[in-house]
């Protein structure tokens, strides 16, 4: 069937801007009031952060409306269907995505994605943070269980992109499945730092899909005033 080309990569012109006018496009979610805004300030919020199931919720939510709003720049192909009455001329996504998470804490956020991607295959990492001293460390991964990749959409997912560390040595693992034709990234809140980190390290037509842009980082990279460890808030404080 043929392409509809006016549909491949349109832009959500309300939720896309071009970040320090660079062409690494950033679609930050923030610069509109919705609904998306009292999800993400439950997230922060410390009263509201003693209920782990409704913060888990709470992100699945928020990578929902990321997720939509990312589908509005991939490709559809025209299809008829059947229905009681007759057939009808309608548009479909041409092609399901790979659904990259990194664990434990882009759990939550990759369950929105596959709400709506609900025929994707999905990719989980295990990447963690190894200390040398209280402000130095190094991104290791220990785990990766992944489809092929190669010539394919991939997204991924992680509430804090606080470095840009963990994602860029997440997507160099990746790598070992194939080459993506293009790659989206999906967080809850990043950093300024994290935003450019990524963009000299991954390739120029990644884009990012973020909820809001907290503009500090403490001497041990922690986003602030950013939301606290995602991980620990979803699951149980690690011991």
């Amino acid at each position: 069937m043929p392409v509809i080309s006016d549909l491949k990569y349109r832009k959500a012109p309300k939720f896309h801007y071009f970040y320090r006018k660079e062409a690494t496009m950033i679609h930050n979610l923030s610069n509109t009031h919705s609904i998306f805004s009292t999800f993400l300030a439950e997230i922060r919020d410390v009263e509201v952060q003693r209920d782990s199931m409704r913060f888990r919720r709470n992100l699945e939510r928020i990578s929902e409306i990321l997720g939509f709003e990312l589908s509005k720049t991939l490709t559809y192909t025209e299809k008829e269907v059947t229905t009681p009455l007759g057939t009808a001329e309608v548009v479909v996504l041409e092609e399901q995505p790979v659904l990259a998470t990194i664990l434990r804490a882009g759990l939550g956020m990759h369950q929105g994605l596959l709400n709506y991607f609900d025929r994707a295959e999905s990719a989980f990492i295990s990447a963690y943070r190894k200390h040398s001293t209280a402000e130095n460390f190094e991104i290791h991964v220990e785990y990766m269980a992944a489809p092929h990749i190669d010539n394919r959409i991939l997204i991924i997912s992680d509430p804090m992109l606080a470095t840009g560390s963990s994602m860029v040595t997440v997507y160099k693992a990746i790598l070992k499945q194939g080459k993506p034709l293009k790659t989206y990234i999906i967080s809850a809140i990043a950093t300024p730092d994290a935003l450019d980190y990524c963009k000299q390290k991954l390739p120029d037509n990644t884009e990012y899909f973020i909820g809001a842009i907290d503009d500090e980082l403490t001497a041990q990279s922690y986003i602030v005033p950013g939301l606290g460890d995602a991980g620990d808030l979803a699951y149980g404080e690690k011991v």
